[in-house]
């Protein structure tokens, strides 16, 4: 049953093999052709002269006979916490945003901002630990469709299951009313990516909540600081931190982090690899948040004085 069915989602994305077709790969660049062979990362298509393999994650749409075939939803599959894709299919960028916008969030605390994106429908959620570090109050705010705009549902009753201060990775958990779910993103393979890919990132740049940019990957292992990163030249600045950087089937493929800020220095932004996510989330016991510890998250006050003291 369950290859019938990958057989079927498969077949409703592309046309009738032999049939001509449109592929739409961005940017106004096209390719025509017949189908004639279909891999689970690419395409294959008879130009005529020469059979030419088009990799899914550079197709944006396919055109048969005047009409634009829709990608089906991705199918996924649950892994422990999160879940990751069973059928990959590539669309547009305003597609993934409207199927997946409601899963990246704003996250607020008491000295500043920063984004995040839900993993779990139950309401576990991943941000950047820089963003809550030494945080005890911590809000955040779900922007949900309706009826073709935004409605803003703020949280307040916000937990830090755990944290890894070394990878700047978070892990929180919203308490959600019974019965109630969230849209989550499917976690990607990071391992997968290759230099020159289209990405693009979802997130809160300056508290400009549902931001959307777009890149390519410029190298997919840079080394900064003992740490290993997605370096990408997809628009980030402040408030991005946490958000998900997404590849063209859905997947998410990195934690946006942090960009470089110099005279001269441009489109230099770089994220956390999904793969050090998922060994985050798999051995999250061992970063358990401890709220006993007053390094691990609480911000004290200092105690008013006496005036004149």
């Amino acid at each position: 049953m369950k290859f019938i069915l990958t057989c079927l989602l498969a077949l409703a994305w592309l046309p009738a093999f032999g049939e001509r077709a449109t592929i739409n790969l961005g940017e106004g660049n096209t390719v025509s052709g017949s189908v004639v062979y279909e891999r689970p990362n690419s395409i294959f298509v008879d130009l005529g002269f020469t059979v030419l393999e088009i990799p899914r994650d550079n197709i944006i749409g396919i055109d048969l006979e005047n009409v634009t075939q829709v990608a089906v939803a991705n199918a996924t599959t649950k892994q422990g916490l999160f879940q990751v894709l069973s059928e990959r299919n590539s669309q547009s960028v305003g597609d993934w945003v409207d199927e997946y916008g409601e899963a990246v969030v704003l996250i607020r605390t008491q000295t500043g901002l920063g984004s995040g994106f839900v993993i779990n429908p139950d309401g576990y959620l991943i941000t950047n630990d820089h963003v809550i570090a030494g945080e005890h109050e911590i809000s955040v705010t779900v922007f949900k469709d309706d009826n073709d705009s935004l409605s803003r549902e703020q949280y307040s009753n916000v937990k830090i299951v755990a944290s890894n201060p070394s990878a700047d990775l978070a892990l929180l958990k919203i308490d959600l009313a019974d019965g109630e779910q969230l849209t989550a993103v499917p976690l990607g393979e990071s391992n997968d990516i290759k230099q020159g890919q289209s990405v693009f990132a979802i997130g809160a740049p300056l508290g400009l909540d549902r931001t959307v940019s777009q890149g390519i990957v410029s190298n997919r292992n840079r080394p900064i600081n003992g740490r290993v990163y997605i370096q990408t030249t997809t628009e980030i600045s402040p408030g991005n931190s946490g958000g998900p950087l997404f590849n063209m089937n859905g997947e998410v493929i990195g934690v946006n982090n942090m960009k470089v800020v110099a005279m001269g220095a441009e489109g230099l932004a770089f994220a956390i690899p999904a793969n050090v996510l998922k060994f985050f989330l798999e051995n999250r016991d061992a970063f358990a948040f401890d709220p006993r510890n007053p390094n691990t998250g609480f911000r004290y006050n200092t105690p008013p004085t006496a005036a004149g003291n």
